[in-house]
């Protein structure tokens, strides 16, 4: 299929979406309030600003049915436990760690489409993915905070939350097939806000009171990683090929490493950064090695 010609080069969008997506992890350690207020506000903050452009899919919801309402829950509550487990990880880990660790993601979603849609792969593909987990193996074992001993949690929290997000877009897939993407992400945001309020409530977190530069770093998660991030990437899958875009996983570690090391002065061992450029070589030959599927745009990228 012929692609549309782009109005400006593809690397501009390319290069800002990344940098956006790059911020999450520096806004979320800015932050003083709990991860689940970041989140739960991130969401609620990101679905105002889609609702004037999905109301003309509101039709869609005469279509749904039962399965539909509880897939979209299950979803939306694995959304949740991803934003719990990943941004909570930062408390533990440094943002080179966490967001190497997510960028697994791909990997994840291939082995759950392996069991659920029986989808092949090739041994290129596989080969890519154990390089990547070797690198996984190093930063678990000796990454993490300088001094700090308990990367480790850290480590071990993003890695569940990559496992969350990527059933989130197996979910997604399953979905899409019916639902449009925007619709979709819409509901799938407000289930996993209302998770998010109700682990607020029962753990006993306050909702409200925080001062005027946290609601600020609220709505700069909601609009830079996700409007001028997940959005612009979608926007680009019109113009440029899915695996172009896919290829954007491995820029938030090195963007956000980046950003770390200057405004947060997070700095990497030798054992870390050894083990960071495994996980994106063994990415790297992982993504070019995965035979043709559908485009990515029919996945949930809004998400990340």
């Amino acid at each position: 299929m012929n692609q549309e010609k782009s109005p400006i080069p593809v690397a501009i969008p390319l290069f800002i979406g990344i940098t956006a997506i790059s911020f999450s992890s520096i806004f979320v350690k800015w932050s003083e309030a709990p991860v689940s207020v970041q989140a739960m506000y991130r969401l609620l903050i990101t679905i105002l600003l889609m609702l004037p452009f999905g109301l003309k899919y509101i039709r869609e919801i005469r279509h749904f049915n039962k399965k539909d309402y509880l897939l979209l829950m299950a979803s939306g509550l694995m959304l949740a436990v991803h934003f719990l487990l990943w941004m909570g990880s930062l408390s533990w880990t440094s943002v080179a760690s966490s967001t190497i660790i997510l960028a697994l993601q791909p990997v994840f979603v291939m082995i759950g489409a392996y069991f659920l849609f029986k989808e092949k792969t090739t041994v290129s593909a596989l080969s890519g993915m154990g390089i990547a987990f070797l690198g996984v193996f190093l930063l678990i074992g000796k990454g993490g905070m300088d001094g700090a001993g308990n990367h480790l949690t850290g480590d071990v929290m993003s890695l569940l939350g990559t496992v969350a997000v990527a059933m989130h877009m197996l979910l997604g897939q399953m979905l899409l097939k019916k639902i449009s993407s925007l619709l979709y992400s819409w509901f799938v945001f407000a289930f996993a806000a209302a998770v998010l309020a109700v682990y607020n409530i029962f753990s006993g977190i306050p909702m409200t009171g925080y001062p005027p530069g946290e609601w600020g770093i609220f709505a700069l998660l909601a609009i830079v990683p996700t409007v001028f991030g997940h959005l612009l990437f979608n926007w680009l899958m019109r113009y440029s090929s899915a695996s172009t875009v896919s290829m954007s996983v491995l820029g938030e570690p090195v963007g956000a490493s980046l950003l770390a090391f200057l405004l947060l002065h997070e700095s990497m061992n030798g054992l870390q950064a050894a083990g960071g450029g495994l996980v994106l070589l063994g990415l790297v030959l992982f993504l070019n090695a995965r035979p043709s599927r559908k485009p990515a745009g029919d996945l949930p990228t809004e998400s990340l």
